[in-house]
């Protein structure tokens, strides 16, 4: 029996998900939105970086535009777009710490804080694609407590050198996590928002 690997699922999964929120958007919808994607973006990410004193414009707008599927997409779309990111993001550190863990120069503290932020960066990839299946049916209490939780992991993972008095090799990981998930709560809330209203 053959093993498919997590970013193997996760690619599969994303492109899967891309796919059907494309076949789902009417061919003169796609033009039009194409042509407004980027005021999409810079408007979400202006009202993004309004309400909240981490997210950066500039690092809001650039990330949500690398991803090209955002360029066609609406306020749903981006949603999962930040999520993709996000989930890149926690996987890539993952892969950062597995590095330096196998560096023998780091002392017994700085391990020891690294495989904190292994498990830490563990279940925020887990809760992350919890997230998706959430969002996708709705559920945007649970998947809004989750980003949440894992923006509290990144927070964990930073604030355990600290404690320890060391510099932490993951900050920008961290931030970039923080932020990213950041502007997810806030296009979720917008969505929220536009539901009730």
């Amino acid at each position: 029996m053959q093993h498919v690997s997590f970013s193997s699922f996760c690619f599969f999964f994303f492109f899967f998900l891309f796919f059907f929120i494309f076949l789902l958007t009417p061919n003169d919808e796609v033009s039009a939105t194409s042509t407004l994607s980027v005021d999409i973006i810079n408007k979400t990410c202006k009202t993004c970086s309004d309400r909240s004193s981490v997210v950066n414009y500039t690092f809001c707008s650039a990330s949500l535009q690398e991803i090209p599927v955002s360029h066609v997409t609406n306020l749903q779309g981006l949603a999962i777009v930040a999520m993709e990111l996000a989930l890149q993001n926690a996987t890539n550190t993952l892969s950062i710490i597995k590095e330096l863990v196998n560096n023998e120069t780091l002392g017994p503290s700085s391990l020891a804080c690294l495989s904190d932020c292994s498990l830490l960066y563990s279940d925020g990839v887990v809760t992350l694609v919890d997230t998706v299946g959430a969002f996708l049916t709705g559920q945007y209490g649970n998947a809004d407590a989750w980003v949440s939780a894992v923006m509290q992991g990144t927070a964990t993972c930073e604030e355990g050198f600290q404690d320890m008095e060391l510099v932490s090799p993951l900050t920008k990981e961290n931030y970039s996590l923080f932020q990213l998930c950041d502007v997810l709560l806030c296009i979720m809330n917008l969505l929220d928002s536009d539901v009730k209203s």
